[in-house]
Formats: C-alpha cells, structure tokens, sequence
C-alpha cells in the first residue's frame, strides 16, 4: 500500500469499537434499561441486533421503539482491543496518528489510562469541540489543524455512517473496520464502500505498512 499511497501522512482513529471494545458497556446500558420492565434481554437484544443490520444505531433506535430511558454510557468497561499498543506503536513509526472521534468528555484522560494517549499527535473529539460526526465540520477541522490535506489522510472506524461517508466527501481515503455491532451494517451504494475494508484492527497493518 505505501508504494501506491506514498502521500499519506496522518491516520486518524475513532475511539469505540475501532480502538476499544464497547461490549461491556453495551450490555450493561441493556440491563440498565430493562431493568423492572416487562421485556426480557434477549427481545431487547435482537431488536437491537435489527437495527444495526439497517444502518442505524441500534441500541439508541431499540431505546426508542420500547419507549426506555437511555442509561448513562459507562466508559470504564470499556476496554482496548488485543495488541491496540502495539499496532499503534508500529503505525506511529510511519505516520502521525490522530483521532476523530465522538466521545463524552474526558477523552484524554481515559486514553492515559489505556496507556495509549501518547502515541496520538491530535485528538478531536465532539465533546471538546462542539461538533459531531458524521457531521463533515470536524473532519475538515481535524484536517486544517493538523495542515494535512484530504488525500493525504486516511479516516480509520467501524462506523460507515460517521466514519466512511463524511470523510470520503471531503476527500479523505477510509477504512472500514468490522468490529463491534456496526459489523452488521450492510454497504448500499458507492459512497459507503471503504477503500479498504478488514475483520479486526490487526488487520490494517499489512495495508499501511506493507
């Protein structure tokens, strides 16, 4: 890839279920919701499962059609996926690596945590900013703070709806990542097919570093 794409200089992340696993914290928002309702988990679970496979985000649309408040999102079950430190280490040794990302706030605080800020040259995330995906103002902002051009940039999440499509208008390259629910999400027309599409976050590394 990096024979083809010699142009590229930054890599941008999102943060839930491209770099952390959310799982836990889905379920525990499931539980939460349900809890001393007359809907068992696995009703709420597969109504959830249906939206995802529409494109649309599933546990917030099974929230509403129940007509169930929406839980808090617990951030601390949120956990990093296997080797996350050390594909971002061997991509941070070949470009400079930055987040677009909607997050509730404290975002670098929990990336320390993880013990993963450090590798992030710049972090946009929608509670800092005032701005959300998939709206294009936080691509373009990301782009111009870090004086990257469109092409020059790849957008990296498991979203097609906040990650792949905005950021191919602007110009961006994308890769789509299937991890977590928005695996289920079915690609409908050419602006939502990736320019690359893997299984896991292990499996970007053969194409940027290759």
């Amino acid at each position: 890839m990096k024979q083809d794409y010699q142009e590229i200089q930054w890599l941008f992340f999102d943060i839930g279920s491209t770099l952390v696993d959310e799982d836990k914290a889905y379920e525990a928002r499931i539980k939460t919701a349900i809890s001393g309702k007359n809907i068992s988990y696995q009703l709420f679970y597969d109504k959830m499962l249906s939206y995802f496979r529409k494109n649309k985000k599933g546990d917030l649309e099974a929230l509403s059609f129940y007509g169930l408040e929406r839980p808090a999102w617990r951030t601390d079950l949120e956990t990093l996926y296997p080797q996350t430190k050390e594909i971002l280490e061997q991509l941070g040794q070949e470009y400079k690596l930055g987040i677009i990302a909607n997050q509730l706030p404290g975002l670098e605080e929990r990336l320390k945590d993880f013990g993963i800020l450090d590798y992030f040259s710049a972090i946009f995330s929608s509670a800092e900013f005032g701005l959300a995906k998939p709206d294009p103002a936080i691509f373009k902002l990301a782009l111009q703070k870090t004086n990257c051009l469109p092409h020059q940039a790849i957008m990296i999440g498991d979203r097609l709806d906040n990650d792949i499509v905005p950021a191919k208008r602007i110009g961006m390259k994308t890769i789509w990542i299937k991890q977590g629910f928005s695996r289920l999400a079915q690609v409908k027309n050419l602006e939502e097919r990736a320019d690359w599409t893997v299984e896991k976050l292990t499996d970007v590394l053969p194409i940027l570093l290759s």
